[in-house]
């Protein structure tokens, strides 16, 4: 992918005195009491910003923050904590900008934080005004927000066809550097595992990667849905059987390339929902009418992890069960230790897939994890994202 690198314009000098805008993601999540629970986002923002810096710019950084309403700022709208907690992280001042759009005062070598951007009216519209209006505040635009790559909005799209110039910062460049390896030159065999509680949500990805992939995995109710398409009963488990032909139709498109989509052979059932539900493992030709399925079983856990451990490339997206509970946590568990043990490239995205690699304490093995949800959902969807596409634009 073409574009314009934030890490080459600082290395050639080209930022020294210039105006920088970042659009970072710093959505970050609040307790009941407004304290920031959990900060990653802002800390995977601190090397573009300290880049910056450390070139010698005027430095302005945004993000969206929760669901406000434009032109209708309120408190708990405001990016004050942000600005308090990146301060902390950058060892200096991160003063905060309320009203930021007609002009901003920061100096080279200083940082400001822009207050919330989707405040303003026409950010989410990507209003080509509002575009221009806050390109004329700088001479660089960056981007590293990958967690709104999929979205044509104002700092994400519209800002960067009228800026100057348009690049990525290095959390950006890192996702698409990431992306590129593991799905358009994969080393072979790529396997994909494609988990979650619906088909539906996740049948244009199952459809994009069957096209493309050597095993694509299936779990939690997906892989019930799956089960039902190869003929097998699943009792009461969650599925969803109005989607069984779309099911058999990427089994044989896998099928048809001579690749497969591993059907469980073994699973662990409960009578109820429950973290102390009593679990049971049964053959997947055994399970009863009054079973719910929770996961995998461990020959089936065992047969992927084979499989993984041989892989050249490796795309996660979901637990196999529901890890949560520690009853039906091994098919996670063991499929997450495949993963980190094996050699190939992997890249892992999505809530639920970060949740089980922080419980099992495999970050450190694991290629390159994710810091978009609904965007990685989209890569893998096999879209352009509108953010990858005006940066390769403005790169031409």
């Amino acid at each position: 992918m073409q574009i314009i690198r934030f890490a080459d314009l600082c290395a050639q000098g080209q930022a020294r005195g210039k105006r920088v805008f970042i659009r970072a993601d710093l959505n970050v999540p609040f307790d009941d009491h407004g304290h920031i629970s959990e900060d990653t986002r802002i800390r995977a923002s601190v090397p573009a910003i300290q880049m910056a810096l450390d070139a010698g710019a005027a430095v302005m950084v945004t993000s969206h923050l929760g669901r406000p309403s434009e032109g209708a700022f309120k408190p708990e709208d405001s990016l004050a904590p942000v600005a308090k907690r990146l301060a902390e992280l950058l060892g200096r001042d991160v003063p905060l900008v309320a009203d930021w759009v007609d002009g901003v005062s920061v100096a080279a070598g200083q940082v400001v934080m822009l207050e919330n951007c989707r405040v303003n009216v026409g950010e989410k519209k990507n209003n080509e005004s509002l575009a221009k209006q806050m390109a004329a505040l700088c001479d660089i635009f960056v981007n590293d927000a990958f967690g709104t790559a999929h979205r044509a909005e104002g700092t994400t799209y519209g800002i960067a066809q009228f800026a100057a110039i348009a690049c990525a910062g290095p959390l950006l460049s890192a996702e698409i550097d990431a992306i590129t390896q593991a799905l358009a030159a994969p080393k072979r065999p790529l396997a994909a595992i494609v988990a979650g509680s619906k088909v539906s949500t996740k049948l244009t990805i199952l459809q994009a990667l069957s096209r493309n992939v050597d095993q694509l995995i299936v779990g939690g109710g997906i892989a019930n849905t799956f089960m039902l398409a190869a003929g097998l009963k699943i009792g009461k488990s969650l599925a969803e059987p109005d989607l069984i032909g779309e099911a058999k139709a990427v089994i044989d498109a896998m099928k048809a390339r001579g690749a497969e989509v591993p059907i469980p052979t073994d699973v662990v059932c409960a009578k109820t929902f429950a973290a102390n539900a009593q679990a049971t493992v049964k053959k997947a030709t055994e399970v009863a009418d009054d079973d719910l399925i929770l996961d995998i079983g461990p020959d089936t856990a065992t047969r992927l992890a084979t499989q993984l451990k041989a892989a050249g490339t490796i795309v996660w997206n979901g637990p196999m069960g529901v890890f949560e509970f520690d009853a039906f946590e091994n098919g996670t568990k063991v499929v997450a230790h495949a993963i980190a043990e094996s050699s190939a490239f992997s890249i892992a995205g999505g809530g639920d897939t970060l949740a089980a690699i922080a419980k099992y304490g495999i970050e450190a093995q694991i290629g390159y994890i994710s810091t978009g949800g609904g965007a990685f959902l989209e890569v893998l969807e096999g879209k352009t994202l509108p953010a990858f596409e005006i940066l390769m634009k403005r790169a031409a």
